[in-house]
Parts: structure tokens; C-alpha cells; sequence
């Protein structure tokens, strides 16, 4: 069954708070700031959680640029993170974003993803294109996946260069669907093209242009029934993350839309 994921990327300007300007930066670091603290951390992400579970979501995708990340986060922020998810019955999709340019780095995103019991790293991963088979290695120490995130690729002929082998089915893809749009890369045929890789699905509507502005659903130029239904066709039997996340407005009021139209495009 297909579960319906709430992206914690969505909450990106919470603490910064919503301005019309670029601040992708600058909302990334407020994140951290209020997050990372031990003494806070526990009451903090609880909130979180409660959050997205009044949202009628039982599943998310932990953000690790920001809520929980691999680059400050230590047994103990891992520990209790995890203990509040079980608490509340909220499963771990994948864990998404940027998984280091190091083998440290990638060895400290595993053990993440392993702590908050998820099987996927959902994003982008430099050390895989410089030490390939050391990534390999690793995942198949941790028993965890690869999915790599569309962002930069112009095609699926790129995205399955990067995938290769597949590392006996270690390594796969994200659609990204907003990012397909963005690079004006028909979104359905992806998906068609890519097919059995697929790992995980970000749900994403996006304004015209090269910016990536996010939109809510129906407002962009993302095709986002028929990519669900095209992943249906494909036979996809993996979940669905709902990912939003201006910067200039909250977007909660579009996640609550999102999830009823997800639920009805799967039905």
C-alpha cells in the first residue's frame, strides 16, 4: 500500500518566518539554530511531529539539512528522535537531502537513516560519482538504498548513468516531479522511462521558469494527477511525498488540498 509522506523540507521557513525574498539560506540556517540544541531537541521535534500528524499524515520524510541532520546530529539527538517517532506512530518514508562528499560524511548519513528506521536516502549524493564503490560497499553494510533525487539531470538518460547497475538494486531514483518540470522534461515520460528504478516519489508543483518557485498543487505546471496515475500504470508500489516549501507564505493550508487530492488520485 502507498503511503502519503509529509516532506519536512515543507517547514523550511517556520523559524525564519515568510518573506518575498530569496532566503533559502538564511531559512536553512534558522532551522538548524533551533533544532540542533541537545537541551531543546527532544520538545522541539515532538512539536514537529505533532504537527504533521493534526495534518492527518501517519509518515514523513526526515529533512536532514535541517530538522535532523547528519552533519550535527549525535547518538542521543538520533536516539530520542526516535523514541518520539515510535511514540507517535510516525513512520520514516526516506530520509532526503544531501548525503556528503565524503565517506565520513555518507557513513554518518546510513547510521542516520538506520537510527530513525528507514531503508531509503532519498536525495543527492556527491561521494557516489568520486567513490562509487565504497557508496556500494556501505549501503550494503547498513542495508539501506540509494534513491537519487532528480535536481540538475536534463533527461533519464542521465539519471540512469548515475543509477548504472544499480548495485544489485541498491541504487534507484526519486522522481522529483517538480524538478522534471523545471527542466522542461515532460514529467510522465520520465516516469515511463525510468519505471522499475523508481524508489520514492516527491509530489512537487513548481511555477514556469528556472527559479523552482513552489506552488501548491494546481497552481504550477506539473501534470500531478497524471503523474500519479502513470506511476500507477508503471506499477509503483512505493510512497508518495507531499514537498512544498516557499519561502514567502506558509504553506500548510496547500499541504491540507495536497493530501486530499493524493488521496483521491490513488483511489
Amino acid at each position: 500500500m502507498n503511503r502519503i509522506s509529509f516532506n519536512c523540507s515543507n517547514l523550511v521557513a517556520q523559524q525564519y518566518g515568510y518573506y518575498p525574498e530569496d532566503t533559502w539560506d538564511a531559512c536553512v540556517a534558522a532551522v538548524n539554530a533551533y533544532y540542533s540544541p541537545p537541551e531543546t531537541f527532544a520538545e522541539r521535534f515532538e512539536q514537529m511531529i505533532l504537527q504533521i500528524k493534526a495534518l492527518d499524515f501517519d509518515a514523513l520524510d526526515i529533512w536532514t539539512p535541517g530538522q535532523l541532520s547528519w552533519r550535527w546530529a549525535s547518538a542521543e539527538h538520533i536516539a530520542t528522535a526516535r523514541a518520539l517517532l515510535d511514540k507517535h506512530q510516525m513512520a520514516v518514508t526516506t530520509i532526503g537531502g544531501d548525503f556528503g562528499e565524503t565517506r565520513a560524511e555518507f557513513v554518518a548519513a546510513c547510521k542516520l537513516a538506520v537510527g530513525v528506521n528507514t531503508k531509503i536516502l532519498s536525495g543527492v549524493c556527491d561521494v557516489l560519482h568520486s567513490d562509487r564503490a565504497f557508496v556500494v560497499k556501505t549501503l550494503e553494510e547498513f542495508d539501506v538504498f540509494l534513491s537519487v533525487e532528480n535536481h540538475p539531470e536534463t533527461s533519464p538518460r542521465v539519471m540512469l548513468a548515475e543509477i548504472g547497475d544499480t548495485a544489485g538494486g541498491r541504487i534507484g531514483t526519486t522522481i522529483d516531479t517538480g524538478w522534471w518540470a523545471t527542466q522542461h522534461y515532460d514529467v510522465v515520460r520520465a516516469i515511463e522511462e525510468l519505471g522499475k528504478h523508481i524508489m520514492h516519489v516527491h509530489l512537487k508543483d513548481v511555477r514556469d521558469g528556472p527559479e523552482h518557485i513552489n506552488v501548491g498543487y494546481g497552481q504550477g505546471i506539473v501534470p500531478l494527477e497524471a503523474s500519479v496515475r502513470a506511476l500507477k500504470r508503471i506499477g509503483y508500489t512505493g510512497d508518495y511525498s507531499i514537498e512544498n516549501h516557499p519561502t514567502d507564505h506558509d504553506p500548510i493550508p496547500e499541504i491540507k488540498i495536497a493530501r486530499g487530492l493524493v488521496r483521491e488520485w490513488l483511489a
